[in-house]
């Protein structure tokens, strides 16, 4: 049986941060000038009032203080409130495929790798920058890789499945090495105007390195030594921006075009199937959950991440075995456990288990389970 491991991993963290205060004092003079202009409608009943929002609400509700991005006057701005990325030629480097050739570089560094070692390349995020040609075959481009790639989106679970995937090509003999890589730009899907969800998300890229463990030479390496996954088709995340948008103008700039959510009902349905996934997925493996030191969980709210990793482990864990990066980054879609993984797996003892767990809209989940070599 051929063993796979990730040997690397890599981080694109944005230059630029946004604090719950910055972001509220901006949400809050919109909701003052939006209350001013419809007064008349709002003292008639014919329209609600905009609420103010908090930094402490916010961080209670999700445990989030702050988020890179790509770009941040304009989303600060109350009269525009969405990122300003400007399109480049052509025959520039996109600015996705920019991000993700950093953390690849990053990853490769730490793998001990170069081009000449990886077979492919996959893109797997939320939102991809357009449809074609693949963003990631503009990443191979860019790094000098001889071989194949493409993208792929499972929303948030994207890089949980894209691992999966890349650990499947090598095992069959489709590729020596695979680089798998997540670069989110979510401030380009998320409505800054929207009470409820302006600051749930932010910007950051991920990769990581596939091998087989026969040729890793990397000082830190982790077998993977199972994957599961698992989708159910749910109305309650969506985003249906596309192209058929122009060919039902109707709905052009509706507020279902960006991302959207019933937030109670997500939390209510995915937590449970989220924990019973890896439960199951553990018991398959013959793993005891007092055996597994780390839950690397996606990280879209820290409350569903305490009752997950409660669910999972049957007690209340420790900051330690389900580390949080939400505070620092807020959600980043399909990076999230990645970056948790990826800052907080150094200290792990040769042996030691752990669960890379990503969940989101669609629904879907992946685990995956991974060992300390």
């Amino acid at each position: 049986m051929t063993d796979i491991v990730i040997s690397g991993t890599g981080l694109f963290t944005p230059p630029y941060t946004i604090s719950n205060e910055e972001l509220v004092a901006s949400f809050n003079s919109y909701v003052d000038t939006y209350n001013q202009q419809h007064k008349i409608a709002i003292n008639g009943g014919e329209v609600s009032a905009l609420e103010h929002s908090s930094a402490e609400f916010i961080a209670k509700v999700s445990g989030i203080n702050a988020r890179y991005v790509m770009e941040k006057d304009s989303i600060l701005n109350p009269e525009i409130m969405t990122p300003r990325i400007p399109e480049r030629a052509n025959d520039e480097l996109s600015v996705l495929a920019e991000m993700a050739v950093k953390a690849a570089k990053d990853a490769m560094q730490a793998a001990g790798k170069t081009a000449a070692d990886i077979d492919g390349v996959l893109l797997a995020c939320s939102n991809a920058q357009r449809p074609y040609p693949a963003v990631a075959i503009e990443v191979q481009e860019a790094l000098g890789i001889d071989g194949f790639a493409f993208d792929m989106n499972v929303a948030c679970s994207s890089a949980t499945f894209g691992l999966q995937a890349a650990a499947d090509m090598i095992k069959s003999g489709s590729a020596r090495a695979i680089l798998v890589v997540n670069p989110e730009i979510c401030s380009g899907h998320l409505d800054f105007r929207d009470r409820d969800c302006h600051f749930i998300f932010g910007d950051v890229a991920t990769a990581s390195i596939l091998e087989r463990a026969e040729t890793a030479t990397s000082a830190k390496n982790y077998e993977i030594v199972s994957t599961k996954l698992k989708t159910k088709f749910s109305n309650n995340i969506r985003n249906n921006f596309g192209f058929l948008n122009r060919a039902a103008p109707e709905g052009i700039g509706a507020r279902d075009k960006l991302f959207i959510q019933e937030g109670r009902k997500v939390f209510k349905e995915v937590i449970p199937m989220v924990a019973d996934l890896i439960t199951a997925h553990l018991k398959e493996q013959n793993i005891e959950p007092s055996s597994v030191k780390r839950l690397w969980l996606h990280q879209a709210n820290l409350h569903m991440n305490e009752l997950i990793s409660r669910k999972v482990l049957g007690r209340e864990p420790t900051a330690q075995e389900a580390p949080v990066i939400l505070d620092e980054y807020a959600n980043t879609s399909s990076a999230g456990s990645i970056i948790a993984f990826h800052k907080y797996s150094d200290d792990l003892q040769k042996g030691d288990l752990g669960v890379i767990c990503s969940f989101g809209a669609g629904y879907s989940i992946g685990s995956v389970i991974i060992k300390k070599r």
